[in-house]
């Protein structure tokens, strides 16, 4: 029996580890892989345009950043309700090509000198719903993609794409602005979101047709669904409010930590580059991980090392004597260090967390349970960094890194003393076969 169980163990990781050579998903994965650097080289250019461009106010910067998170506001639970309903491949293709448009018409604004505060706006909004849509279509379309046992897998390559993206994508982005400029690098962009268009469409994928909506059931019946099974789940339950405390705490150290490094510790731009560098080798590093974590130790010991390595950073930058004058010696390694082990963490339950709720959650629902985590998630990170100017205000930078520690470590707990603990991927995934 242990024999038998020894090889079905290590056939499920070989099959695993074929992820790339599966047709449809090595598809997916490039037209990912490829919109994530575009993205990446874009961001750059809408931030050079905000800035120097348009000359945007403090107050105009603000609203901009905040259009990134009012479609989940107003759209998220709908819009994963829709994905039960709607073909996931066409829709990813259709948005795809609506990107490809509406970031086409930024060079055509620009050359004809009428790009203003609100048409910037209006574009970084629906490029934000545009994203919201795709995004609440590739995840529940990834397990029609590739065997419920290789989620695992298939979620840490495209962590790893997208963490390299996240990191040299910014670098490519500064140095393209400088040679082509601003009107062409969108019209880079603009590329590369229809030639994701075209990967897409040949995707071959066998979506189950979608279930009709009874008579009197209306969308809100839909959405409620959704919400009564992710947390009534006996593992889902403890695994969303899990990363939903994870958000509350991230929201606080995303806001904290430039300014803490930059100002009160007063590192130079070039060192910040280089910490937020050794995080992006750790996020690589954490996703390699986390397919053989998650095989050997469970996906809830996996997710619950993820978590537990997250309060380590925090804690050690909360707690270090160290101030401006400790000298880049001090400094240098262990804000990079922090960076580092936070990356590694986030790479470890990522791809454990994402691949174990795709796995256990039927196809039928599998878009409200999605949306409804995510968009959970950018609540709480939204009231989280609103919150953090008040906690900075009244205990100071460390002391408000020394509170973030603790919801990381409330976050593990909820794991720890929970079902989820001992989930394992191979349960879930044998669930559905």
């Amino acid at each position: 029996m242990r024999d038998a169980a020894a090889r079905t163990g290590t056939d499920a990781e070989t099959r695993s580890r074929e992820v790339l050579r599966i047709p449809a998903f090595t598809l997916f994965w490039s037209a990912t892989t490829i919109r994530a650097f575009g993205s990446a080289i874009a961001g750059v250019a809408f931030q050079v345009l905000i800035v120097t461009v348009l000359n945007a106010t403090p107050l105009e910067i603000s609203i901009l950043s905040a259009l990134s998170v009012v479609p989940y506001l107003f759209l998220g639970l709908i819009i994963g309700a829709l994905m039960d309903r709607w073909r996931r491949q066409r829709t990813l293709i259709v948005t795809s090509v609506a990107r490809a448009i509406v970031l086409g018409s930024i060079p055509v604004l620009l050359l004809l000198d009428a790009l203003t505060f609100w048409s910037l706006a209006a574009v970084i909004l629906m490029l934000c719903i545009l994203t919201l849509f795709a995004d609440s279509a590739a995840q529940p379309l990834l397990p029609n993609i590739v065997p419920r046992n290789s989620l695992v897998m298939a979620n840490a390559r495209l962590g790893q794409s997208e963490t390299v993206a996240g990191t040299a994508g910014p670098a490519l982005g500064g140095a393209l602005l400088n040679l082509l400029g601003a009107p062409i690098l969108f019209a880079f962009d603009a590329v590369i979101n229809a030639v994701s268009a075209v990967l897409q469409s040949r995707i071959t994928v066998d979506e189950a047709a979608p279930q009709r909506r009874l008579r009197g059931r209306h969308i809100g019946h839909d959405i409620v669904e959704g919400l009564r099974y992710t947390y009534r789940h006996r593992t889902l339950r403890p695994l969303a409010l899990s990363v939903h405390i994870w958000f509350l705490a991230n929201s606080i150290v995303s806001t904290v930590f430039a300014v803490f490094v930059l100002r009160e510790l007063d590192l130079a731009p070039w060192a910040f580059g280089v910490a937020l560098a050794f995080g992006g080798v750790g996020g690589f590093l954490g996703a390699l991980f986390a397919p053989r974590l998650g095989a050997r130790l469970g996906a809830g010991r996996a997710i619950l090392l993820g978590r537990a390595l997250a309060i380590v950073p925090w804690l050690v930058l909360a707690v270090m004597p160290m101030d401006a004058s400790s000298g880049l010696g001090v400094l240098l390694p262990v804000v990079s260090g922090a960076q580092f082990v936070f990356g590694l963490s986030m790479g470890i339950e990522d791809a454990n967390d994402t691949g174990y709720r795709q796995a256990v959650a039927p196809d039928a629902i599998q878009g409200r349970m999605n949306s409804t985590i995510r968009t959970v998630n950018r609540v709480v990170f939204f009231v989280g960094a609103l919150l953090t100017g008040l906690l900075v205000t009244v205990l100071g930078y460390q002391p408000t890194l020394g509170v973030a520690a603790t919801v990381f470590t409330v976050a593990a707990l909820v794991v720890a003393f929970s079902p989820l603990r001992t989930a394992r991927h191979e349960d879930a995934a044998e669930a559905h076969s």
